[in-house]
């Protein structure tokens, strides 16, 4: 170890235990998009209630439920239990959610019989699992942020999304991988939200295949449980709760001791108390947090990411999860984009231009949506405007979050700004399919240009947002948010 300027060995291995964190709800949120049509049609089954799709819906979002508990908690125990034991808790829930969610049966019914019961257990082991990836979401940025070197924060909390984007893609590629030879069930509509699995649909995916899709994240769940285990508690924390030596110790290690020197005073600083009232630095900061978050989800991503085989099967693809991979490949590469920009560039040119991109490829599908001729201008539209939003708001949001608050607001102020994001995740997935759907008289359409029209709007918005209001954070240590947002906040 160099103790003059640290080891970015000791870095680089921290980092990446924390970003298994990013994987895993990446992972989760995305493995539903491969099982749902065999969950589905396994529950339509059922002999005691009807699965309309009123329930379906509810049981694909259902996670979300648990990431909005898991955000909001995550500032209370981020400040009792600590950065690092939190994620270990995150890790047990996403473990315990993998496996229920396989064999939701367990102990109390009849394998491989659907009922109303089932369908309730089912869900609450969804939202364990949505709760350990709020929970994720919330103190991932917040650990790399507080560990990483100023100059490399930005491109460090960016490798979270990175993971998030690659737990997507491995997800994709398992889902596809596990399917194999064999087919999704076909369901056809009956009326009234109520639906039928056609006959000849293969009976494997229906009692089998979406049980192995769910399970497949027991493996990084469980890793990730015992690898955090190994990584040390965030400096800053330390000194909150007091204990300097160990605090300077991990500082040293990544820093080198000279630094650590200059940096540990500058932290306790800053950290006289552990907690300040949320607003001590005004109402503009918590709403610029609040508003990024908001912006990360009205920009409509999710509902792509969420239902991508379903949007390609729609566009009239022929091998629609192997156009979701494509897509999950793009994905990695413009999130990679980020990585490498984020502190040349700065975070505030990313989000505008992203947020232009968007924009762009938003109103491209809205207008060639359902048009079979220019089914390859729409498919590179949803490209464009997926990669747009992976160099941009995806990890840049998160990098911010990570950064702009002040470190003795910052667990509780990270915690209400996710949980907006997941609040409105939720809204944005739950509205996309009836949206997507709507029709009129003259226009059998307009859901499809409407919706697509309506988050090409909320791209422009958030550009201008950035602009007027949002701080760049490029080379600014986390102890200097403080003096900023006071000064901000005097001059209000």
């Amino acid at each position: 170890m160099n103790t003059d300027n640290g080891s970015k060995g000791y870095l680089f291995r921290i980092v990446m235990v924390a970003v298994l964190g990013g994987l895993l709800f990446g992972y989760d949120t995305a493995v539903i998009s491969g099982a749902e049509k065999g969950l589905q049609a396994f529950f339509i089954g059922a002999n005691d209630f009807t699965y309309t799709d009123a329930w379906h819906g509810f049981t694909c979002a259902s996670a979300l439920i648990g990431c909005i508990i898991g955000s909001a908690l995550s500032g209370i125990l981020a400040l009792r239990l600590g950065r690092k034991r939190s994620l270990i808790l995150a890790g047990v829930l996403f473990f315990v959610s993998a496996l229920g969610s396989m064999s939701p049966e367990f102990l109390f019914f009849e394998k491989g019989q659907p009922s109303f019961s089932l369908l309730i257990a089912f869900n609450v082991y969804r939202v364990i699992g949505g709760m350990g990836v709020g929970l994720a979401s919330a103190i991932c940025p917040m650990y790399i942020g507080e560990v990483a070197p100023m100059k490399k924060r930005g491109m460090l909390v960016s490798w979270n999304q990175f993971a998030i984007i690659f737990g997507q893609l491995v997800v994709y590629f398992v889902n596809f991988l596990i399917l194999g030879e064999h087919t999704n069930p076909i369901i056809e509509s009956i009326g009234q939200g109520v639906n039928a699995v056609a006959s000849g649909s293969d009976p494997w995916t229906i009692h089998t295949g979406w049980r192995y899709m769910f399970g497949s994240e027991a493996i990084p769940a469980g890793l990730f449980a015992f690898l955090i285990c190994f990584v040390p508690e965030t400096p800053r924390y330390l000194v909150m709760i007091g204990q300097d030596k160990k605090a300077y110790d991990v500082l040293s290690k990544i820093n080198g001791n000279w630094r650590a020197d200059i940096i540990l005073p500058e932290i306790k600083e800053t950290i006289t108390v552990r907690t300040e009232p949320l607003f001590t630095y005004g109402v503009l900061v918590i709403f610029i947090g609040i508003m990024l978050s908001v912006f990360q989800q009205v920009v409509g991503i999710n509902a792509v990411l969420y239902y991508a085989p379903r949007i390609f099967h729609d566009m009239g693809m022929e091998s629609p999860m192997v156009q979701t991979v494509i897509m999950g490949t793009v994905n990695i590469l413009f999130t990679l984009v980020a990585i490498f920009t984020v502190e040349k560039l700065g975070r505030r040119p990313l989000l505008i231009w992203g947020s232009i991109g968007m924009a762009i490829g938003a109103f491209g599908v809205a207008l060639t949506f359902g048009n079979d001729a220019l089914n390859l201008v729409c498919m590179l539209s949803i490209m464009v405007y997926s990669a747009s939003f992976m160099f941009s708001w995806g990890p840049i949001c998160w990098v911010l979050i990570a950064e702009i608050f002040p470190n003795t607001i910052r667990s509780k102020a990270v915690a209400i700004a996710v949980a907006f994001q997941w609040i409105f995740n939720w809204i944005v997935s739950t509205s996309f399919v009836p949206m997507f759907n709507m029709k009129t008289a003259g226009d059998p359409d307009f859901g499809h240009w409407f919706t697509y029209g309506l988050y090409g709007v909320f791209c422009v918005v958030a550009a201008f947002f950035v602009w007027r209001l949002v701080p760049e954070t490029k080379g600014k240590s986390l102890e200097e948010m403080s003096s900023i947002w006071r000064k901000k906040s005097a001059k209000v």
